[in-house]
């Protein structure tokens, strides 16, 4: 059949050449792929070398960078003269996040410890074993690796600390430390490769389990050892570690006396290399038979887009009365054909419009932006009554029927978004709770109808009392709303509920029988600069239990929570 029809004659000559074509080509992929995934191992422990070294570099940088400027900190300064060991601890805790170190140790002229980060409770005792502190008292400011009582292996930096006179007072020592688990689990997050650190030629810290635990406590390969620790050179070969075969990289660190007290272990285990290896001359051959399949679809495609496109134009239209509103065939013809597959892809592209704008009115009305609004006057016809209905849907789902502000769901949305916002970016957050004093009564006095009107006017004047673009409100449920106040401390939120509370106590409610009355709203108040995995469920209770206050306490009026935070 093929070969006597005219697709048979092109497709199944261009079948069998495009077969040889990617036999072929596998062939010699599979060869340059061999010989590019030893290059790439050879590649990869060079560049594991590279980045561990980059690593101790940043981290001997960071501690000087953190011991030079603590040393010229005023208030370092003031409390070492005062030797006020609690007030320098409290100084010097919030430097470490700054700088990215792991502790700081300081010490008097004398070389007498007067505080450390790390052991705060254990102090009065002499650092001049550690040669930074001795460089210091010099006046010399100079980084070695060095081990101590508490920490094993660190990068530690002294430099001196001089009074507005010029005269030594002591010594700052800052340091990064190598021997806990956090380290090396970074260092093989940062190499993807297995990390160790040694202190002597015994694991102090490894990424490397056996059974599901830690090999903390084993020693090195005894042959290893004598070029790493007696030769004092790095080791760069295979090593069987457990029973396990890994390309290794050992590095010694040298101290003060250029002693080899400690090794920095990186290393990959060969199945694995040899496994990725494998699946890179896999890959080289599903990516030909995939080519050869493509080849091949693009083949039949052509042919059948040149010769049936009446036929392909039915089955895109068969797909769009299915739901899928992707067209393959667009014919730029001026007869009845080309006019045919005009307007259909005028219609899928006005389709198209519609799901796009929908979807991102979706998006943006999840993160709490509820101005956002599908543009119904860009669609006509019977496609505008559909965009106006989905419009209405859309305002249903995430606006207050009854006062035309967000509803619980749109603040819940903002909510989130603020909150991880101001995680992130560690400023305060503060929201209002506020709550129609006596309302049951009102709704006995005046009528639900009046009720209603009453509680679009609360909304309508806090919503003029929120100035900034990101202060968002929204109906609570019943006769509650909350306010969210981004990057707003307990001063602007009280201030903020003050404003509203007053705005309302003098907003005049016109009634249905001709008399005007006055309500007041009672306001809870909280404030937090939230940290990770706190909770703003515990955050929105300690506002709502300052409005409880409020009620209790007489009403009409603002009460913030002291107790914001978590």
């Amino acid at each position: 059949m093929f070969g006597k029809s005219f697709q048979g004659k092109i497709i199944l000559p261009t079948v069998v050449i495009l077969v040889i074509l990617v036999v072929s080509l596998n062939f010699y992929l599979s060869v340059r792929f061999l010989e590019y995934s030893n290059h790439l191992i050879h590649d990869k422990i060079i560049s594991n070398i590279n980045s561990l070294k980059g690593h101790l570099d940043w981290s001997r940088n960071s501690s000087k960078v953190a011991a030079i400027s603590t040393s010229l900190d005023i208030d370092i300064i003031k409390s070492i003269k005062e030797n006020n060991t609690k007030k320098i601890i409290n100084l010097l805790i919030p430097m470490l996040d700054l700088y990215r170190i792991s502790y700081f140790t300081v010490c008097d002229n004398n070389g007498i410890v007067l505080a450390r980060t790390h052991d705060p409770e254990n102090f009065g005792d002499s650092a001049l074993s550690q040669q930074n502190v001795k460089d210091a008292l010099d006046g010399k400011i100079s980084s070695y690796f060095e081990s101590g009582t508490v920490v094993k292996v660190s990068i530690r930096t002294g430099a001196p600390v001089y009074d507005a006179d010029g005269i030594l007072i002591g010594v700052v020592s800052a340091g990064v430390r190598f021997d806990q688990n956090s380290e090396v689990d970074g260092l093989k997050e940062l190499l993807n490769a297995e990390a160790t650190v040694f202190y002597g030629n015994t694991r102090i810290a490894t990424t490397i389990t056996q059974d599901g635990q830690r090999v903390t406590g084993t020693t090195m390969d005894p042959a290893i050892a004598e070029v790493v620790i007696e030769e004092r050179r790095e080791y760069v070969g295979d090593a069987d570690i457990l029973g396990v075969k890994y390309k290794t990289f050992y590095m010694p660190l040298l101290n003060a006396e250029n002693e080899a007290f400690a090794t920095f272990f990186v290393g990959m285990p060969i199945a694995q290399l040899k496994k990725a290896s494998d699946s890179l001359i896999r890959d080289g051959i599903t990516i030909g038979l995939f080519g050869l399949a493509i080849s091949i679809t693009l083949l039949f495609f052509i042919i059948l887009s040149i010769s049936k496109p009446i036929i392909m134009l039915a089955d895109d239209m068969e797909n769009i009365a299915d739901g899928n509103l992707t067209i393959s065939t667009k014919i730029k013809t001026d007869d009845e054909l080309g006019r045919l597959s005009k307007s259909l892809h005028h219609v899928v592209s006005i389709i198209h419009k519609l799901v796009e704008d929908i979807n991102i009115m979706i998006t943006e009305q999840e993160k709490g932006n509820t101005d956002y609004c599908l543009d119904t006057q860009a669609f006509h016809g019977d496609y505008k009554v559909l965009a106006d209905h989905i419009l209405e849907l859309a305002d249903f789902g995430m606006k207050d029927q009854l006062t035309g502000i967000p509803n619980r769901r749109s603040f819940d949305n903002r909510m989130y978004l603020e909150w991880k916002r101001a995680i992130r970016d560690k400023k305060p957050i503060s929201i209002l709770i506020i709550d129609v004093d006596k309302f049951k009564n009102y709704n006995d006095t005046f009528g639900h109808q009046q009720g209603d009107v009453a509680l679009r006017m609360v909304a309508k004047a806090f919503t003029q009392s929120i100035k900034r673009a990101v202060d968002f409100g929204a109906r609570w449920g019943g006769e509650e709303f909350i306010i969210l106040l981004p990057d707003t401390d307990e001063r602007g939120a009280v201030k903020v509920a003050e404003k509203i509370r007053a705005k309302i106590e003098h907003t005049v409610i016109p009634c249905t029988d001709a008399r005007g009355s006055h309500i007041t709203v009672s306001v809870g108040a909280a404030t937090q600069i939230p940290i990770q995995d706190s909770s703003f469920d515990h955050f929105i209770s300690q506002a709502d239990a300052a409005l409880y206050r409020a009620k209790e306490t007489g009403r009409n009026r603002v009460v913030f929570n002291e107790g914001g935070g978590e």
